[in-house]
């Protein structure tokens, strides 16, 4: 999976919409930026959706939302 393929989809802005609406995603991004990532920077999304026990798609959206925020 390359994760810079996925925001070309149609369907990508469905998906971070759906991930956005989810109560628990801010608590899964901020714990995946403070804890997850600094321990495990290139950790995959699979292994992220176990860890937290979320949906792959969210893990997606978070790795790739917080990609996103480095290079800025």
């Amino acid at each position: 999976m390359n994760l810079d393929d996925y925001p070309k989809e149609k369907l990508w802005l469905l998906l971070v919409e759906a991930v956005h609406a989810n109560v628990m995603y801010p608590t899964h991004k901020s714990y995946t930026r403070d804890v997850i990532l600094p321990a495990h920077p290139k950790i995959s999304a699979e292994d992220l959706a176990s860890r937290l026990n979320m949906p792959v798609g969210e893990a997606l959206v978070i790795l790739n939302e917080l990609a996103g925020q480095a290079e800025t």
